[in-house]
């Protein structure tokens, strides 16, 4: 079977599925425009795509975002014309819609079958848009942006033959009738690798060596901003630091703006939060949190493998691997109530929950846990369970995913 993979950051989401339907027997591609040394990579064959126009400057302000995918199909089109041209011929196109690239290929194979990642279906209200009265700023434009950015999606589920979503959560932002079209399965979790590690240490700025006798708090995001919660983590750091003398904070992420915008006075979200949490704490509380910047995934997996409490928040929106591999490393994970975290951190059993915006009960959660390694050990290996069980990438979730490619395909 000829499978043709879509994502302008190959593999990303496909870096498991994509070789395993190699190994499977299958002929595999990939049309993205990242640059890759190597003309194959890992079995699949590269091809590559570059765009040949930027977007507008008088264009619709409410329309930008879907221009930017236009171009992008446009681009994913005429490269998927010139395979065609060689004879190529998929008979599964598996894609992530996001940023437009698969728009029009049905167009160049109309007989091929379409399956689709389905991350997110915006909506204007009831997710993240609206969720933190603190950064939602008055603007009644807002909700028609946000509605025409699922022109993308919408054009998508009229086209695909089958959808693929990582949590039940997400898959049930999509509309009927296309929800019913849309398999739930996680991308998995290598629980073989992501394991605690009792022998495990990391080194703080060269020569700060902590090890699983520190006691450390974790906090990780791929960007440090409000949907990731960092405002609320880090308001909860001085009453943490103050009641836990001995304590060590280490916060990943980058401090670029990320699925949000930046600060409306520009900078940081980092920089400015921390003017209002600095003068807070004394200078040996602020020695004692290190912001680690994006981390090497060796390094970030030490980190976890370290952590006595890993602390975990999001606005209602896309699911971190980050949480699934806490879990796995047997982290005791305090997170906040919101979906879809909600389906993977069970209150008392595999971490501990707290409402998102009551920085006290983060509080006290957290350091209640700091000073219990009994409950924190519970947690850690109530949670490596369930995620071992459900989230497993070979024994669970790689099979699902195969399956429904092949099944694709009839």
């Amino acid at each position: 079977m000829n499978i043709l993979f879509i994502h302008q950051n190959f593999p990303a989401q496909f870096k498991f599925l994509a070789p395993a339907l190699v190994k499977a027997g299958h002929k595999v591609r990939a049309l993205t425009i990242r640059q890759f040394k190597e003309p194959v990579w890992d079995g699949i064959e590269i091809c590559q795509y570059s765009t040949e126009r930027g977007s507008s400057k008088a264009i619709h302000p409410w329309i930008i975002d879907f221009e930017t995918k236009v171009i992008r199909g446009e681009a994913c089109f005429n490269a998927a014309v010139k395979l065609k041209k060689t004879g190529y011929l998929p008979d599964v196109i598996v894609a992530h819609p996001g940023w437009g690239e698969s728009l029009f290929l049905k167009e160049v194979w109309p007989d091929a079958m379409l399956g689709l990642y389905c991350e997110f279906f915006y909506s204007a209200r009831g997710l993240d848009v609206g969720f933190d009265p603190e950064f939602t700023f008055p603007d009644l434009e807002n909700p028609c942006r946000m509605s025409l950015k699922n022109i993308n999606n919408l054009f998508h589920i009229t086209q695909a033959d089958a959808g693929l979503s990582p949590t039940i959560w997400q898959a049930n932002t999509f509309p009927e009738p296309f929800r019913n079209k849309i398999t739930v399965s996680h991308d998995g979790i290598d629980t073989t690798s992501v394991k605690p590690d009792s022998d495990v240490s990391v080194t703080i700025n060269g020569n700060l060596k902590l090890t699983r006798e520190d006691k450390i708090i974790t906090y990780v995001a791929r960007n440090l901003e409000p949907l990731r919660g960092t405002h609320i983590f880090l308001r909860s750091l001085p009453e943490i630091l103050s009641r836990n003398p001995d304590v060590r904070v280490l916060v990943a992420g980058s401090e670029e703006a990320g699925y949000g915008a930046g600060p409306p006075q520009g900078g940081t979200w980092k920089d400015e939060l921390l003017l209002e949490i600095r003068p807070k704490l004394q200078k040996s509380e602020w020695e004692r949190i290190h912001f680690v910047g994006q981390l090497p995934y060796s390094y970030f997996l030490n980190l976890l493998q370290v952590s006595s409490v890993h602390v975990y928040l999001t606005y209602p929106f896309v699911l971190s691997w980050s949480i699934l591999e806490a879990m796995s490393a047997g982290c005791s994970v305090v997170a906040s109530s919101t979906g879809p975290v909600t389906e993977v951190v069970k209150d008392g059993c595999t971490g501990r929950l707290f409402d998102f915006f009551d920085v006290g009960a983060l509080v006290e959660q957290v350091c209640e846990l700091l000073n219990d390694p009994g409950q924190r050990k519970l947690l850690g290996e109530e949670a490596r369970k369930f995620v071992i069980e459900n989230y497993d990438l070979q024994e669970v979730c790689l099979p699902k995913h195969i399956a429904w490619t092949e099944r694709l395909a009839g």
